[in-house]
């Protein structure tokens, strides 16, 4: 089996949990579980090989008992902003079941494209309704594609370097030059956290520098979806800097960025879910 093959495998293997239980609720899970994927199997990290399953995703149901499986609910968009993020474009397709994100990445840099992962293959038809609606200042293209494309972004998105505003990701514990040298305030803005995680779990995470409920800010769209960011207010300017060690470590399933902010930008977030 190549290394195609074996990320297409994963996928199908994992598929029936990802689709099958109505999707994301909380948020982007299933792109949580489609990363401890990528970090299980051979390919990308020495795990051990995992079985292809026998069905695309979900429980069988008429049509699949008849020989006609469902089609594989994914879009590709096309012009997104380069600044793009995963809360991004769950906010594009508001009221659908997004149950994953994939930011095309090319040479470590944002594409302008990416697909995504619906719950069931009529949202697709809604999701199409969408195409040419704004995101900012840009209009959005949204299309149909296979679910052999995906599979192939997927593939091709672990072989690519990370990164952030056009630069190339450091690894985690490791700041990168430029955050080394931002000013630092006392406050840390977090970004990439799982959609479910809690001001405790934010706590933990930063567990050595004895912060509570009130030094943790979570930001939430203005229907309480949590946007996957959070502002975290330490004791001073050096513990803050100190913290930044954490920048890119995991949180539940998920990598979180670590970058100094003020309590300024904070406050704005917090405005915004008003």
């Amino acid at each position: 089996m190549n290394e195609f093959e074996t990320v297409c495998a994963g996928i199908d293997d994992l598929a029936p949990n990802l689709l099958g239980s109505g999707g994301g609720a909380d948020g982007y899970e299933v792109g949580a579980k489609r990363q401890r994927l990528i970090d299980a199997g051979p390919y990308f990290g020495g795990g051990p090989a995992l079985s292809q399953a026998s069905l695309a995703y979900g429980s069988p149901n008429i049509a699949q008992v008849l020989g006609h499986p469902r089609p594989f609910p994914v879009v590709r968009l096309r012009g997104l902003p380069f600044n793009c993020s995963d809360s991004d474009v769950f906010e594009f397709f508001a009221g659908l079941d997004v149950v994953d994100v994939l930011l095309v990445r090319k040479q470590g840099r944002f594409s302008g494209e990416a697909f995504v992962v619906f719950g069931a293959p009529m949202q697709v038809d809604f999701a199409l309704q969408r195409n040419r609606q704004n995101m900012g200042r840009r209009y959005i293209e949204v299309f149909r594609c296979k679910k052999h494309d995906y599979y192939q972004a997927v593939a091709a998105d672990v072989a690519e370097p990370k990164d952030d505003g056009g630069h190339i990701s450091t690894p985690p514990g490791k700041i990168s030059s430029e955050k080394d040298h931002l000013e630092h305030t006392g406050v840390l803005k977090l970004r990439g956290l799982p959609f479910s995680a809690s001001k405790r779990d934010i706590i933990d995470f930063f567990r050595e520098y004895g912060l509570t409920d009130e030094n943790v800010h979570i930001v939430s769209h203005a229907d309480g979806r949590a946007t996957g960011e959070a502002f975290v207010e330490f004791a001073s300017p050096s513990e803050s800097k100190a913290a930044m060690s954490k920048d890119k470590m995991t949180l539940g399933s998920r990598y979180v960025e670590l970058f100094p902010s003020s309590r300024e930008e904070a406050t704005r977030a917090a405005s915004k879910t008003r």
